[in-house]
């Protein structure tokens, strides 16, 4: 197998005004590339500064994105998405939790935004590839289909947020930082070597589209309160809550409970039914998951058949674990080699086949090893 083919094509690079889609977009055209680099508007307040944010899509970010542009000496442009982003990413995201899953909104705007609605526009105008800035390598086999797979630097690597991506979008992906392995300070010192003003610029985190992390605050104002209770194992209310919504599944800090567990130790997040608004919270070992259903599975490649032996990520930066996987008409079930905890409908689950992305999930329902409710 090869890495992704050097001939040189038309690549639109999105940048978001930070370090990493900037060296990207540098080591591209450094690569002999034609490339245009492209931010992308996805705020509904695009005047709102960085000032105490945690996002990548203030204007901030789409000035720093041009400057960048300007030093690498490739053509910019600011793309006006914030109305599809809105619909596909945001209300989603919203309409997950008050159906009491947890999402995950980075998988949905790479689905969804970056290699759908970008891609799209990017192929309409002629280009050959989306460039960005993501950790993960593509791969090209000598009968040309290709493969997605983890980085180099497993420290660094976001294959899991990448695993909704298929075949056709494989096909226009470029990801030039995925062969690096370096660490976060040597990438922002070649980026200073270049030129670039982002070089120490600090990184986004959390939710881009919640500026100040309070997701629980920004999900109150869209679906307000509403006044539930908090449950043992046997349904014993132990306290109240503001709105189910508000929580997620191995949840400990933050549950408000006065009652005192008879052990002693800590509860977490076991069930959150919207349908009554109640949260049910027990001890950690009621977490063990053992197994679980998934559904609108998209596939890195070809489709798996029949059972098979895999590694499995639950979350953005969790551990991989050991799983047996088939898809039974139109569904993925997946059982764990050892119990896996905090394990939440709404999640992705992604498989893997050593370093390569299999494909991924939407988490629908799991088996405990004990009983919740």
């Amino acid at each position: 197998m090869t890495d992704t083919p050097q001939r040189p094509l038309r690549v639109l690079a999105a940048m978001s005004g930070g370090v990493d889609s900037a060296v990207a977009a540098a080591r591209a055209a450094e690569a002999g590339h034609e490339v245009t680099g492209v931010h992308l508007a996805l705020s509904a307040n695009p005047q709102s500064f960085r000032t105490g944010a945690r996002g990548c899509c203030t204007v901030e970010d789409s000035r720093d994105a041009r400057r960048a542009a300007d030093v690498i000496g490739i053509p910019f442009y600011v793309w006006d998405l914030a109305d599809r982003f809105k619909e596909d990413v945001v209300d989603d995201f919203v309409a997950e939790y008050e159906a009491g899953r947890t999402p995950n909104p980075c998988l949905r705007c790479n689905e969804k935004i970056k290699f759908a609605a970008l891609l799209d526009k990017a192929l309409a105008l002629g280009f050959d590839a989306v460039c960005t800035g993501h950790y993960a390598k593509v791969i090209v086999r000598e009968d040309g289909s290709r493969e997605l797979h983890r980085a180099s630097d497993m420290a660094k690597d976001q294959s899991y947020v990448l695993g909704v991506l298929d075949d056709r979008q494989l096909a226009h992906a470029l990801f030039p930082l995925g062969d690096t392995v370096t660490t976060k300070e040597e990438i922002r010192a070649e980026a200073a070597r270049r030129g670039l003003a982002v070089a120490r610029k600090p990184d986004s985190h959390d939710i881009c589209f919640i500026a100040d992390g309070d997701t629980q605050g920004f999900l109150a104002k869209r679906l307000g309160k509403a006044e539930g209770d908090i449950v043992d194992e046997s349904g014993a209310k132990l306290g109240t809550h503001e709105g189910a919504y508000g929580f997620t599944i191995g949840q400990r800090k933050g549950l408000r409970i006065g009652t005192p567990a008879a052990d002693g130790k800590p509860r977490y997040v076991l069930d959150i039914s919207p349908v009554n608004n109640t949260v049910t919270v027990g001890p950690a070992a009621a977490l063990d998951v053992t197994g679980l259903t998934a559904i609108r599975p998209r596939w890195c490649g070809t489709a798996p058949s029949g059972p098979g032996a895999y590694t499995a990520q639950l979350r953005a930066h969790g551990d991989e674990t050991p799983v047996t996987a088939e898809l039974i008409d139109g569904t993925l079930h997946v059982a764990f080699a050892e119990p896996a905890r905090g394990v939440a409908p709404g999640q992705a689950v992604v498989l893997y086949d050593g370093t390569r992305v299999v494909g991924s999930a939407t988490i629908a329902s799991t088996v405990r090893a004990t009983s919740a409710v």
